[in-house]
This record gives structure tokens, C-alpha cells and sequence, in this order.
């Protein structure tokens, strides 16, 4: 399983995924589910990933053939006029990835290739944008209605986003909020799993504002983890006691 945010802000857009991929309780791989490509000055683009690995090292691979060899196909990475049009071909190429080996292994491959994509960009002279691309190949919009995605294992960080989310925070607060999203979700899935990667793409940056990979010894997780603990307790604690009636 795996666990993906991207979350779009007045300021740009923040992204985060675990690495924990398993086939088994006695399988446990580390595999980077956070891609980014830029142009100077003129796009940044990145990708999360989640459901079969096979299926999205095979997307994940041929959008980066593609940067490597624009002039033998058409890179839409790098070339797309628009962010709608790179999530399309995105999606056409998961479609597809996921259509081929189902088709090769059959009955036996159905469901089992299944992958979802979170796109987040901006190219120059547009707004920064964030999809979500389904199996099938379609893909939604994030809105101010619905301004972030999560794709995995999203029931356990859900609650905190939905609470704490505010369009015009600062990149830092909305950093501290997947952190306490992530950590919770930790908690309660041990198919979700440190390391985390986090990229944070600041509005008509076209680079990545900032980067980091969250590893079991980071300083500040450690005190988020921790202290969003207390601060649990200690809500609890202050809220008015539940008293049984004299008839119970």
C-alpha cells in the first residue's frame, strides 16, 4: 500500500508520499513514489504514484525516456502547451500500461495491475494545477471546492486535512499539516511507511521550492509525532466528562 498528498495553496502546491511498498508482512521494499521534471523558467511538473509497482515504473519510465529522447515522440512532459494536456497523456499511458499486461496474463491479471496518479505543475503563464488520474485513464481536477487529492491508504490521514486545510496557509504550516496527516496514518497502517518524500512547488517558481526526504531520525517529524500526541491527550482531557444519569 502507500499513502500520497498533494494539496494545492494560494501559494503553489505541496506533495508528499511515503516509500513503503510490500507483498507480504515479510516483504517490505523502499521504492520513490515522488517524480519531478522542470524547465527552467517555463514548467515544473511532478507525479505520485500508487497501487502496482510494476505498473507505475512502466509509466513512470517512459515519461522519462521521453525527456531523455524528445525527438523520437512527442514529450509531453516538456512540450505540453498545457497541464490538462500532460494528465491526459499521463492517463493515456497508465490506460495502456495497465490494458498490456492484463491482456498478457489474462484472467489471472485482472485488478491486479491497477495504479493511481496524482499530477501536480504549473507551466509559465497559467495557474498551478493538480489531478488525480484513475486506472482507467481519466482523470478530476483539484478545485477550491476540493483542493487537495490523496490516492493509497487515505482513510487515517483524511480527518486532519479536512480540519486543518486552509487555502491561504503558508507552505510551512501546510507542511506541519501532512506531517501530523502522515504520522497518523503511520500509526494506524503498517503498509505505509517511512521514508516520506516531501516537494513543495512555489507559484511561477517552475523548480521546486523545496525538497526534503523525512527518514525515522528526522528531528522535526520526531516532535510532530510526538507532540500531536500530547495534544491529542490533552483535548481529550479538556472536553466536558460524560455523566450517567441515576436511572442507569
Amino acid at each position: 500500500m502507500t499513502y500520497c498528498v498533494g494539496m494545492v495553496l494560494d501559494r503553489g502546491l505541496v506533495l508528499m508520499s511515503d516509500t513503503r511498498t510490500n507483498s507480504g508482512v515479510d516483504n517490505i521494499s523502499t521504492f520513490r513514489k515522488l517524480f519531478q521534471w522542470s524547465v527552467p523558467g517555463e514548467r515544473m511538473i511532478a507525479v505520485m504514484t500508487a497501487g502496482n509497482l510494476a505498473t507505475t515504473q512502466a509509466v513512470i519510465s517512459q515519461l522519462e525516456e521521453r525527456t531523455k529522447a524528445p525527438g523520437e515522440r512527442e514529450n509531453t512532459l516538456l512540450k505540453g502547451p498545457t497541464m490538462f494536456q500532460v494528465a491526459t497523456e499521463i492517463g493515456r499511458l497508465l490506460r495502456t500500461t495497465i490494458e498490456e499486461a492484463q491482456a498478457v496474463n489474462g484472467e489471472s491479471g485482472k485488478g491486479r495491475f491497477t495504479a493511481t496518479m496524482i499530477v501536480a505543475g504549473q507551466i509559465k503563464g497559467m495557474q498551478p494545477r493538480l489531478f488525480m488520474i484513475y486506472p482507467e485513464g481519466n482523470f478530476i481536477e483539484a478545485s477550491w471546492d476540493t483542493p487537495f487529492f490523496q490516492i493509497g491508504e487515505t482513510k487515517y490521514g483524511r480527518p486532519i486535512l479536512i480540519r486543518g486545510y486552509d487555502r491561504g496557509m503558508s507552505f510551512e504550516d501546510a507542511v506541519k499539516l501532512l506531517m501530523v496527516s502522515f504520522d497518523s496514518t503511520l500509526k494506524a497502517n503498517l503498509s505505509v511507511g517511512l521514508p516520506l518524500d516531501l516537494l513543495v512547488i512555489g507559484k511561477d517558481a517552475f523548480a521546486a521550492s523545496h525538497e526534503h526526504r523525512v527518514t525515522a531520525d528526522d528531528p522535526y517529524f520526531a516532535t510532530i509525532s510526538s507532540g500531536w500526541g500530547d495534544a491529542l491527550r490533552s483535548a481529550f482531557h479538556s472536553l466536558p466528562p460524560y455523566f450517567f444519569s441515576s436511572k442507569d
